[in-house]
C-alpha cells in the first residue's frame, strides 16, 4: 500500500492457499464430529454464518451483524470446515486433482464469510467489545489453521497428487494450483515431525497473541492521545480546510478548545506541514512517532523481543537460516541478500539529496531570521520543505489541494477505470453497510452491461479504525464448478471531514495514495480465474503492490487534471500554468520520502537476519540507523514500536522492502505506455490486463511481467521518477525461474 507516499494494508492477500487464514477451536469443539453445533448455531447466528444473499450475487448483511456474534459463529464455521477437511483427508479413494485439490477449493465457505466480516470490524470498528473477542480468538485460530496445514492424512494426498504424473496433464492453471496448494503446506510445517509440529503451533498460537496484543496498543495510543490547540494561535499558518477539520474534530470530541488533531498520519502531516507554532509541531510529532513506545500498557518493545525470537526458532523449525531467509522463499526477489542489494542501492542517493534538502532548508531558515546555529530538526523537514518548495516552484500544496476535492478524485478513478479496464460504476444503496460513510458501487463491463463486483469506499477515520489506507476483498472471484462468483472489494482512507455539506479537500500526496489503493481494487476486480486461491490479489508480497503502484502514474495525467481537478468554489480545472509547476517540482522531497521509506525496510529486514539473538527494539533501531548513516532530520515512516505492517501480522515481516520492488516494476510497466501511444494506449492496456490484472496466481509473476512488458525490468525508469543518477543501464536482477509441478522442491 510507495510507502513514502501511501500507506496500504490489504489486509485478507493470504497468500497460503489455504481455504481459511488462521483459526483454531476450543477444546470442545474440536472433534468434526460437533458439527451439530453448527447446525444449532445457524439459526441463531444467521447474519453471520448464512450463506450472503440478496442483490449483486448476495452481500454481507453488514447491517445485522452484532459483537456477540462472532466468538459463536467462528467457532461454528471452524468446526464445519473441520468436517469438511476430514471428510477430503479420508476419503478411501485414491487422490486425485478433483477429490483433493479442487475439494479444498470448495471447503471453507462459511468460515470466508465470516472472517471477512469479523476483518472489517478488526479494522474498522475496533472497540473494547470487539477487543476482547479478538484477544480470545486469535490465538485459537492460529491453531485451528495448524490443525489442517499439519493433518498428515490431508497432506499424503495433497503430495501425492503433486508427485502423480497425471498432474502434468493439467491445464497450467491447474498445475499451478496443485503446485501452490502443496508448497504452502510444506511451508507451514506439513513435512515436520509430531513434536516439532506440536512445537510450531504453540508458536503460531502465541504469535497471534502478540499480534493482537501489538495492533492493540498502537490504536490505544491513536485514539487515547491527541492534540489539543487551545487558542486560535495554535492554529497559526493552517489552511482553512484543516483549522475547520480540527475544530470539527473539537466538536466532536467534546473538548472545549480552538481544535484537535488526532494521533493519526492524516492528521499529523499537514499539522507539520503547515503550523507555524513550532513548539506544538514538536509535541505533535512526539506524540505520533512515540505510538508504542511510551512505556505503560501499550508499550510495545517487549512484545517486538518476543515476536522476533518466536519467529526465528519457527524459522529453524522449518528448516530456514533466519524469518527473513523463510519469508522470501516464495517472493520475486527469492532471498533477503537481493532484496537487501536494491536497497542499499537506492539509500546512497537518497540520502545525498537529503543532505541537499537539509542545506536548501537551512538557507531558506536563517534568510527568514533564523539563528546561525539553527537545526533543522524532524518536526521542521515538512514544515520547511513547503517553504523552499514554494520559493523554488512557486508552488503551494495547498494550492494545489483547493482543487483536489475527494469525490471528484473519486469520479476521476471511476473514469481512469472506464478507459483502461472498461469498467463502469454504479451507485448500489441497496446494499447494507457497517457505517453511514461507507458507500457501495456495483462495477460493470461497459461492452456487455454485466457485474464484475461490487466496491465498497469507506472514507473517513473514525475511532476503532486502523489509520492509513487499504484494500479488502470481502469475496473473491472464482467460477469454479462453471458458476461464476463476482469479487467485493473495498477500499479503505482516513481522511478527515470538514463541516457537513462542504467538499473535502485532500493533498496530492492523499489523491496519490486514493489512486493507489484503488489498483489493489483493480486487481481484484478484474480477476478472471477458475480457482479461489489463485484468484486477485492473491500474489506473492513482492508483486502484488505492483498494480498499485502503477496506477498512481495516472492522477497525473492530464485527461483526469483537466477533468476532475476542479476548483472547490469556481469549478474551474486546475490551470495549465499550476500544472507545469507540479510537473517540475515532481521530484522535490524524494530524498525525504525514499529515505524515510528505506530506513523502516532496512531495519524491518535486519531485524529479521538478527537470527535469534534477543534484540533491544529501540537499541536496535538507533545501532542500525547510525551504521546506515540515517540523517539527523528525519526519522523512519514507521518506528518499530508502532510498525503494524511487521508485527502486527506476519504480512510484511521481512517484506516491507517490497514496496520498492514493486515500484521498480511499475515505474519500467508505466514506461510501456509512454513508448507507445501514451497513458491511455490501448493496445498497452489490453496486455496489462491480460498478464498482470485479470491473471491472479495462475502464473508465476516474473512470467506475467516480461509477457506484458517484453523484457525483465529495469530500475533506470525508478531513478529518472525520482531524480536520481542513473546506477547503471542494466536490468534488474531477473529472478529465480520457478519449479515446475512435479519436481521435488528444494531443501533448506
Amino acid at each position: 500500500m510507495l510507502f513514502s507516499s501511501s500507506y496500504c494494508r490489504p489486509a485478507f492477500l493470504a497468500t497460503l492457499g489455504l481455504a481459511l487464514t488462521t483459526m483454531t477451536l476450543s477444546s470442545s469443539a474440536q472433534s468434526p464430529a460437533a458439527g451439530t453445533a453448527s447446525v444449532t448455531l445457524r439459526t441463531n447466528q444467521a447474519p453471520l454464518l448464512a450463506p450472503w444473499s440478496g442483490p449483486h450475487g448476495g452481500v454481507p448483511a453488514f447491517d445485522k451483524v452484532k459483537v456477540a456474534d462472532f466468538k459463536p459463529a467462528l467457532e461454528a464455521a471452524m468446526t464445519e470446515n473441520l468436517a469438511e477437511v476430514a471428510a477430503i483427508a479420508n476419503n478411501p479413494k485414491p487422490p486425485t486433482f478433483d477429490n483433493t485439490i479442487v475439494a479444498l477449493e470448495r471447503s471453507g465457505g462459511t468460515l470466508d464469510r465470516v472472517q471477512a466480516e469479523y476483518g472489517v470490524w478488526k479494522t474498522t470498528l475496533n472497540d473494547k467489545a470487539f477487543g476482547a473477542v479478538e484477544t480470545e480468538m486469535a490465538p485459537r485460530m492460529a491453531a485451528f489453521s495448524d490443525q489442517i496445514s499439519q493433518n498428515a492424512a490431508l497432506f499424503k494426498r495433497i503430495e501425492a497428487v503433486y508427485n502423480s504424473p497425471a498432474t502434468k496433464k493439467l491445464t497450467p492453471e491447474q498445475q499451478r494450483l496443485v503446485e501452490v496448494r502443496y508448497k504452502a503446506f510444506v511451508r507451514a510445517g506439513a513435512k515436520l515431525d509430531a513434536p516439532a509440529k506440536t512445537r510450531l503451533s504453540q508458536i503460531n498460537q502465541q504469535l497471534a497473541g502478540l499480534f493482537t496484543k501489538f495492533s492493540q496498543n498502537v490504536l490505544a495510543d491513536e485514539a487515547d492521545s491527541v492534540l489539543v490547540l487551545k487558542t486560535d494561535k495554535d492554529l497559526g499558518g493552517l489552511p482553512a480546510s484543516l483549522r475547520e477539520a480540527a475544530k470539527t474534530t473539537a466538536t466532536t470530541r467534546q473538548v472545549a478548545a480552538a481544535g484537535v488533531i488526532t494521533n493519526t498520519r492524516s492528521s499529523i502531516d499537514p499539522f507539520l506541514t503547515y503550523s507555524d507554532q513550532r513548539a506544538l509541531r514538536e509535541k505533535a510529532w512526539r506524540m505520533f512517532t512515540n505510538r508504542g513506545d511510551n512505556g505503560g500498557a501499550h508499550d510495545n518493545n517487549a512484545l517486538i523481543t518476543q515476536i522476533l525470537q518466536l519467529r526465528a526458532e519457527r524459522a529453524k523449525l522449518l528448516g530456514y537460516k533466519t524469518h527473513a531467509h523463510l519469508r522470501l522463499d516464495n517472493t520475486m526477489a527469492k532471498t533477503p541478500e537481493a532484496a537487501m542489494q536494491l536497497m542499499l542501492d537506492m539509500w546512497k542517493p537518497a540520502v545525498a539529496r537529503v543532505h541537499e534538502e537539509v542545506a536548501d532548508m537551512l538557507a531558506l531558515a536563517q534568510k527568514e531570521g533564523a539563528p546561525a546555529d539553527f537545526k533543522i530538526e524532524p518536526w521542521d523537514y515538512r514544515y520547511y520543505a513547503e517553504k523552499v518548495r514554494k520559493a523554488r516552484y512557486d508552488l503551494d500544496q495547498n494550492e494545489v489541494k483547493q482543487y483536489l476535492q475527494l469525490d471528484k478524485m473519486r469520479e476521476g478513478m471511476f473514469w481512469v477505470a472506464g478507459e483502461l479496464f472498461n469498467f463502469a460504476f454504479v451507485p448500489a444503496p441497496d446494499v447494507p453497510v457497517y457505517h453511514p460513510d461507507v458507500k457501495v458501487w456495483q462495477v460493470n463491463d461497459r461492452t456487455t452491461g454485466k457485474q464484475v463486483g461490487l466496491w465498497y469506499f469507506d472514507p473517513y477515520a473514525r475511532p476503532g479504525k486502523n489509520s492509513g489506507a487499504w484494500m479488502n476483498a470481502y469475496r473473491k472471484q472464482e467460477r469454479l464448478d462453471g458458476k461464476p462468483v463476482t469479487t467485493i472489494v473495498s477500499n479503505n482512507s482516513n481522511f478527515v471531514k470538514g463541516k457537513d455539506g462542504e467538499p473535502v479537500l485532500i493533498s496530492w500526496t492523499d489523491a496519490t495514495t486514493l489512486f493507489h489503493e484503488f489498483g489493489h481494487a483493480l486487481h481484484g476486480l478484474s480477476s478472471n480465474v477458475t480457482y479461489p486461491t489463485l484468484s486477485g490479489t492473491s500474489v506473492v508480497r513482492d508483486y502484488v503492490e505492483f498494480p498499485s503502484q502503477l496506477l498512481e502514474n495516472w492522477l497525473p495525467t492530464p485527461e483526469v487534471l483537466n477533468r476532475f481537478a476542479l476548483h472547490y468554489q469556481t469549478g474551474q480545472p486546475i490551470p495549465a500554468a499550476l500544472v507545469a509547476r507540479i510537473n517540475k517540482a515532481s521530484t522535490f522531497n524524494e530524498g525525504f520520502a525514499t529515505t524515510e521509506f528505506l530506513a523502516s525496510a532496512l531495519v524491518d529486514m535486519k531485524l529479521h537476519l538478527a537470527g535469534d539473538q534477543k534484540i533491544d527494539p529501540d537499541k536496535f533501531e538507533r545501532e542500525t540507523l547510525a551504521q546506515l548513516g540515517m540523517p539527523h532530520e528525519l526519522v523512519m515512516r514507521h518506528r518499530t514500536p508502532q510498525f503494524s505492517h511487521v508485527f502486527s501480522s506476519d504480512g510484511y515481516s521481512a517484506g516491507y522492502y517490497s514496496y520498492l520492488w514493486s515500484v521498480v516494476l511499475a515505474a519500467d510497466g508505466f514506461s510501456a505506455f509512454t513508448e507507445a501511444g501514451g497513458p491511455y494506449d490501448k493496445a498497452v492496456a489490453a496486455r496489462l490486463r491480460q498478464h498482470v490484472y485479470t491473471v491472479g496466481n495462475t502464473v508465476d509473476p516474473a512470467v506475467g511481467y516480461r509477457a506484458f512488458r517484453g523484457r525483465d525490468p529495469k530500475v533506470d525508469a525508478l531513478m529518472k521518477q525520482r531524480g536520481f543518477p542513473l546506477a547503471s543501464a542494466a536490468p534488474a536482477k531477473k529472478p529465480a525461474t520457478p519449479a515446475k509441478p512435479g519436481a521435488a522442491p528444494k531443501r533448506k
